[in-house]
């Protein structure tokens, strides 16, 4: 099971760009912080209906709770 709930502030405002395909995602940040100090960097990414709510509604500083799951991925920029 990969749920993840977050619980924190948006860093900037987020921008909604579409793919070829006319999917709309929306890439964001959310700083969420650390029990006693500091804070951690959750890079984030909306799709579809939600992406574009975000792009209206959400300012940066706004406080969200985003749930959804954790994915990781690589690429390789001239074969490093």
């Amino acid at each position: 099971m990969n749920q993840t709930i977050l619980y924190g502030r948006i860093t900037a405002a987020p921008e909604v760009k579409y793919t070829n395909s006319n999917k709309a995602p929306c890439r964001f940040t959310l700083a969420v912080n650390r029990i006693g100090e500091g804070a951690d960097f959750i890079r984030c990414v909306a799709w579809e209906k939600v992406a574009e709510n975000m792009g209206k509604y959400v300012r940066k500083g706004d406080r969200l709770i985003v749930s959804g799951s954790i994915t990781t991925g690589s690429y390789e920029k001239n074969g490093q």
